[in-house]
């Protein structure tokens, strides 16, 4: 048993593919996807947006291919990333075809709105051939008309049932390497519809909410809803929908993680939301050095809090602690004991130093115990 049972998470069992080389599902990490807007016919924007991507984290991209100019594009972007990427199809069945054979690690695409059995066949005979995974995207604001007949409006149900008569499309081609999304800008509607998708299929799980809205009122529903299913233990890769750069999606991706314990990468930070008692400016620094720490990988926690009121308890609880004290002098914790102190003036460059040390011995500590269990 967990020695903080509270923080556990039973992760819904399911199948797991390969998207390239990333695994998706089953006891694979979850994973962080993003999309970019760039005309994808443009491969040297395209490219650059996705080395940002990649530099935020991102696991798994996902381009638009509306057109041939972008398959044929897709070739270049593909051999250029260093990370998967899915080729977003929605109508045409050529474009998915073209795409899989320019390397895409993934389709995305509903077979249902594709046409006859003929170009389902095709398509999922190209993803065969050429080791494409393919994933099924419902989203309430396209749903098919007789489901809307059926059901009246977008509805949990509907979405469920959406999804398994695409998977059954697939399936009649022994085809098995998808994974699902039913996506809806509705928090309610979302979750209602992934909690019911979990129960009636063994595939990995895509999350989302979509058309989630800007990056301030976006991240709040995405937190909401993804968070919400991630702690219900649903969910195997992950895509934050906001009206904002894409390498924001990513971040908040990871953040959504982080705070559930699920994956860890780079700083955490705890800090206060600052009041009158506060010997520094708590908020202005806590930009400064989530700016100048966004390059940090290795995942460990700094503190910040304005005052000796909750700082001490926080800084026992992380590796790096940073009180406010009086006459701009501070108190620095290092893992949880107090250190040292140091002046206003080169607190952030000293936070910045001593989180840059702790992040090369964490990985230096990583590197060298491998080695040490084969001696």
């Amino acid at each position: 048993m967990s020695v903080r049972p509270w923080r556990d998470i039973a992760r819904r069992p399911s199948r797991r593919i390969m998207v390239g080389n990333v695994p998706v599902g089953g006891d694979a990490p979850v994973t962080v996807q993003t999309m970019t807007n760039t005309v994808t016919a443009d491969a040297r924007a395209t490219i650059g947006q996705i080395r940002r991507c990649e530099e935020a984290g991102a696991d798994i991209i996902r381009v638009s291919c509306p057109d041939v100019e972008s398959t044929q594009a897709l070739k270049q972007i593909v051999r250029a990333a260093r990370v998967p990427i899915v080729a977003d199809i929605h109508f045409h069945y050529k474009r998915a075809l073209e795409a899989a054979d320019a390397g895409a690690a993934c389709l995305r695409i509903n077979p249902g709105n594709i046409g006859s059995a003929d170009r389902v066949r095709e398509v999922v005979n190209a993803a065969k051939a050429n080791g494409c995974a393919i994933r099924i995207g419902v989203n309430a604001g396209s749903l098919e008309r007789d489901l809307l007949e059926k059901y009246g409006e977008p509805c949990p149900e509907a979405l469920v049932e959406s999804a398994l008569d695409h998977i059954r499309l697939l399936e009649e081609h022994d085809f098995r390497e998808y994974k699902v999304a039913v996506k809806a800008s509705d928090v309610f509607l979302a979750v209602a519809a992934y909690q019911q998708l979990a129960d009636a299929v063994d595939c990995p799980l895509h999350l989302g909410i979509t058309e989630a809205g800007g990056l301030r009122g976006g991240t709040v529903k995405s937190a909401i809803g993804i968070g919400s299913l991630l702690w219900f233990g649903i969910g195997d890769t992950i895509r934050v929908s906001l009206s904002a750069e894409p390498e924001e999606e990513v971040r908040v991706g990871f953040e959504i993680l982080k705070a559930l314990g699920i994956r860890n990468r780079g700083v955490r930070v705890v800090s206060c939301p600052s009041c009158a008692r506060q010997g520094f400016d708590v908020i202005r620094t806590v930009q400064t050095l989530e700016e100048r720490l966004s390059h940090i990988r290795t995942p460990l926690s700094l503190s910040v809090l304005g005052c000796v009121v909750n700082g001490p308890g926080e800084a026992r609880e992380t590796d790096i602690g940073i009180t406010g004290g009086g006459n701009g002098k501070h108190m620095v914790y290092l893992s949880g004991v107090t250190d040292h102190h140091v002046q206003d003036a080169d607190m952030v460059d000293h936070i910045v130093r001593l989180v840059e040390a702790k992040a090369a011995e964490i990985e230096a500590a990583t590197t060298d115990a491998p080695a040490q269990a084969a001696e």
